[in-house]
């Protein structure tokens, strides 16, 4: 079946939020299994849709416009139901079956969250435990911003995902929780052939870590190829580099567009010559 070997794929999506101008139109992107891959571009160019409509949060166009794992995104929903499908995002809440969105900040333990997962491998649980360095006694309304991203991450990480959306959540993270927890997300995908999209602004030691990048501006797809063979990176020092090259000539190009002023509303007299006009101000006046 087309699209087998794919992990994600995405034919000539159109999206846009009630009422508003597209955000994607004819969007089109291929990611395949164990790819470790970057999704990157500025503020607002449609990173966060993109990894929420992958998730199935979103519905678009008919059933096979957007799959994962060669099934539809929003349809199918055992994707999300049996783990195979994860997404972590910036909000303090886990999504736990029909409990819904259970927040992260009320008066009770960490161990109270991460054991009260069903269906997990107690031995990868007490890895995710170690490896984020978790405090089971912590009081999730006392803890600081990045314990709670860190008691986040382990339920999201409780079950062997096959793809694993991530949005900024390390931005919370220290430089070591941060390095340890991509080393993990490595091996998931090395030995597991598990794949991982994570939209990040923080580039330091990515050059090695991630296999594909996927830049977006004002959601078109700009970039779509193996890091290795990015040519911009032979040339630079860096990854942070590359891709700042790239937003600002966004910026300066933005800059350069003319303005155009919005069309002349012409004036009338409170009882015009239109007799809805009319009736409308009457109305008013009385």
């Amino acid at each position: 079946m087309e699209g087998e070997s794919n992990s994600i794929q995405v034919d000539g999506m159109q999206f846009s939020y009630d009422f508003q101008s597209p955000i994607f139109f004819d969007f089109s992107l291929k990611i395949s299994p164990g790819s470790r891959c970057l999704l990157v571009g500025a503020n607002g160019s449609g990173k966060t849709t993109l990894l929420r409509i992958l998730a199935g949060k979103h519905m678009v166009g008919g059933r096979d416009v957007v799959k994962v794992l060669n099934f539809s995104a929003f349809h199918d929903t055992h994707l999300v139901c049996d783990g195979d499908l994860a997404y972590l995002g910036e909000s303090w809440s886990k999504n736990v079956g029909s409990a819904g969105e259970i927040p992260l900040q009320g008066d009770f333990s960490a161990e109270h969250m991460i054991f009260g997962v069903e269906g997990v491998d107690p031995v990868r649980r007490e890895k995710l435990i170690e490896l984020l360095d978790i405090d089971l006694q912590w009081r999730m309304h006392k803890v600081s911003d990045g314990q709670r991203r860190r008691v986040q991450i382990c339920m999201g990480l409780l079950h062997p995902y096959k793809v694993l959306l991530l949005d900024e959540v390390t931005v919370d993270l220290d430089v070591v929780a941060r390095m340890d927890l991509l080393d993990f997300f490595k091996e998931e995908c090395e030995q597991r052939g598990a794949t991982i999209v994570y939209a990040t602004h923080i580039f330091d030691g990515l050059e090695s870590w991630a296999t594909d990048l996927v830049y977006i501006q004002d959601g078109v797809l700009k970039r779509s190829e193996k890091l290795p063979e990015l040519p911009e990176l032979k040339s630079s020092p860096n990854l942070l580099s590359v891709v700042e090259n790239w937003l600002r000539s966004e910026t300066t190009i933005e800059k350069k567009k003319p303005v155009i002023a919005p069309p002349k509303v012409q004036k009338s007299s409170p009882f015009g010559s239109s007799p809805f006009q009319s009736s409308r101000h009457m109305a008013y006046f009385r």
